[in-house]
């Protein structure tokens, strides 16, 4: 079954619907028919008032043309004369640039010119008039149209102002919607695992279902609950599932919901989304992505966001100012605590941390339990194996692999998600698409080498993870993969097992040197990860001969969600002891790996030639192949 939250709004029928924002479509017609008509109106005066700009004459230039003989017609209205000149009349421009004038108009003068009729007959001119154009109902309304259309248009975005929420003031109201939890809602028991985030919850809901049982005893609950875990661990279901089984209203938000251009529009949505809830508390107030309106104020780094703390000020004070929140309890989610502001973290505002961890092999088989309810598997698919082969994955990436298998097995016309269709979810998850690229037998044979070496050191080593598969075939960035599956979720690492790991790390290169006597660029990603191991061992881990029991990471600052630099807090002689250090684990990694090839060389043949014959083999055909039991 599956479970949502319904809105109040969208499920009362006695409640008239919102406008929608968008104009009318008899609305849209007349905007643009006004635009039409005024480019029209402008384009028609342009053209009108250049022409008349171009061919207006001076009176004392059209006398001179008569007297010259050079008008035979002229037309005589109210107040100005048209005609022609023949030959065309040549001015100048200020550029110095000729040009012709063949029709022209001039008007009359203020004082009539009693010689220009007796010139006129002299000249031969013939005299026409023309009356004046009568003004009619027509024309009155074709000129005042647009104003006429232009002032019912802003009577209508007037009129419709009030059902958009208040016009303008509608913009400092929170987005937030109560959304019910009387009908089908998530509860603990759709959450699978989180048993300690749920537990710590349990008392939050207690409060809110029986807050007397607390106050009589003079305890007060937490405020704020900010639930902290990296994405995709469950943090906003576990916030629903809460608001589920106290049965309260729910008011979840998002801190990019508060930030606005304008100053003060967060801290404004921010009072009136406490306000909504005093309304109708006991509620929950969950704020989703709160780092991105709680960061630290004033770090000098970046410049500052007035908007932003202007937010987070107010936030603040809601919850812990001059105005009590009785029985509202505000939750909170994030996957960057460390970049939140202390006043959010101090007792009384988000004084209780939820850790929302990613889960563990147990609690990976009850998610992907949930997420198989309603999904058909076949009878080979063994979940308990799945587990274990997804440590590290998150709820949401469990949730993505399955449906990943199911979209597999659709394409496949298979009536059933079979486990092949488990185990190429899991690759294209993990290591991307599969490329169809075209190898040379010779590269092939490197690449066969690079991976077995992996694969034989790890099945040699006793610290290493078992393998689960090792495969050549090109996927994502990745042109091979030795997948190692461990037998347990781990939390905490000893010393022997990190020198097995680089180990592993390590054999790729060893098995190239060893078996071609040559170094190609495809150990780079493994380089790279021994070197950050080991860098990790002794500067910060304490895993170092020659420095002792020592941590010098120094501290860290972030810009822009990354990691600028640490700032280094020791020596140079210390710096130069470490990079040693270093590089010494570095070498003995790579001799132990090459050293455990050359006494398995055999053994590493045999995994290639498999390799090369069926691009990818199981753990147990590896094991099979060393001649291990």
């Amino acid at each position: 079954m599956k479970n949502k939250f319904s809105n109040n709004e969208d499920q009362d029928s006695e409640n008239p619907p919102k406008v929608s924002g968008k104009l009318p479509d008899g609305l849209k017609t007349a905007a643009v028919i006004f635009l039409v008509l005024l480019v029209l109106a402008i384009s028609a005066s342009l053209i009108g008032k250049g022409q008349s700009l171009a061919n207006t004459v001076s009176y004392t230039q059209f006398r001179q043309q008569v007297e010259m003989g050079h008008v035979k017609k002229v037309i005589f209205t109210e107040d100005s004369i048209e005609g022609n000149f023949e030959p065309p009349l040549v001015e100048k421009t200020n550029t110095g640039e000729e040009y012709q004038i063949k029709s022209f108009v001039t008007y009359m003068p203020p004082i009539a010119d009693e010689g220009l009729f007796p010139l006129l007959q002299e000249k031969d001119v013939t005299i026409l008039t023309k009356a004046s154009p009568k003004i009619s109902w027509v024309s009155i309304i074709l000129n005042f149209l647009p104003i006429l259309l232009l002032v019912w248009l802003g009577f209508q975005f007037i009129r419709r102002m009030p059902s958009q929420g208040d016009g303008v003031t509608s913009m400092l109201k929170t987005r937030s919607k109560v959304y019910d939890t009387t009908g089908q809602r998530v509860t603990f028991e759709d959450v699978a695992g989180a048993a300690g985030a749920k537990q710590e919850l349990q008392e939050i809901i207690e409060f809110l279902q029986n807050p007397e049982r607390f106050l009589r005893l003079g305890a007060s609950v937490p405020k704020g609950v900010l639930l902290v875990g990296p994405p995709g661990t469950g943090k906003t279901l576990l916030a629903r599932a809460a608001a589920g089984e106290a049965n309260v209203p729910f008011y979840p938000t998002s801190g990019s919901d508060f930030m606005e251009m304008f100053v003060g529009v967060g801290a404004s949505r921010v009072r009136d989304l406490f306000k909504q809830a005093r309304q109708t508390a006991p509620a929950i107030i969950f704020i989703d992505e709160l780092d991105s309106i709680g960061r630290k104020r004033s770090l000098g780094i970046g410049g500052g966001h007035d908007e932003r703390e202007q937010t987070l000020n107010q936030v603040l004070a809601e919850m812990d100012g001059f105005e009590k929140t009785a029985n509202v309890i505000i939750m909170a989610a994030t996957n960057r605590p460390d970049i939140l502001d202390p006043a959010l973290l101090r007792p009384g505002r988000f004084d209780r941390q939820v850790t929302v961890d990613s889960p563990t092999a147990s609690e990976r088989l009850e998610i992907l339990k949930v997420h198989a309810r309603q999904k058909p598997f076949a009878a080979d698919v063994d979940f308990e194996q799945v587990a274990r082969s997804t440590p590290g994955f998150s709820g949401a990436d469990l949730a993505n692999l399955l449906n990943e298998a199911a979209l597999l097995a659709a394409r496949r016309m298979k009536d059933q998600i079979g486990n092949q269709e488990i185990s190429d979810s899991s690759d294209k998850v993990l290591m991307g698409l599969e490329r169809s690229l075209v190898l040379t037998e010779e590269e092939r044979r490197l690449l066969a080498y690079h991976e077995a070496g992996h694969a034989v050191v790890a099945a040699i080593l006793p610290n290493a993870d078992p393998i689960h598969k090792v495969t050549i075939i090109p996927r994502g960035r990745a042109m091979g993969v030795t997948q190692q599956m461990p037998e347990r979720d781990r939390y905490l690492f000893h010393r022997d097992y990190m020198l097995d790991r680089m180990a592993v790390m390590m054999g790729g290169r060893a098995a190239e040197e060893l078996a071609l006597s040559i170094v190609t660029s495809g150990a780079a990603d493994d380089l790279k990860q021994a070197t950050y191991l080991a860098r990790k061992m002794v500067l910060e881990w304490g895993m170092s001969e020659r420095l002792g029991h020592i941590a010098l990471g120094g501290s860290t600052q972030t810009f822009l969600g990354e990691e600028m630099g640490a700032n280094r807090d020791y020596s140079e002689a210390t710096a130069q002891t470490a990079d040693r250090e270093i590089s010494d684990l570095l070498e003995e990694a790579f001799s132990r790996a090459k050293d455990i090839l050359t006494e398995h060389r055999a053994g590493l043949d045999r995994v290639v030639e498999a390799l090369l014959e069926k691009e990818q083999i199981f753990g147990a055909e590896l094991m099979a192949l060393l001649e291990i039991a």
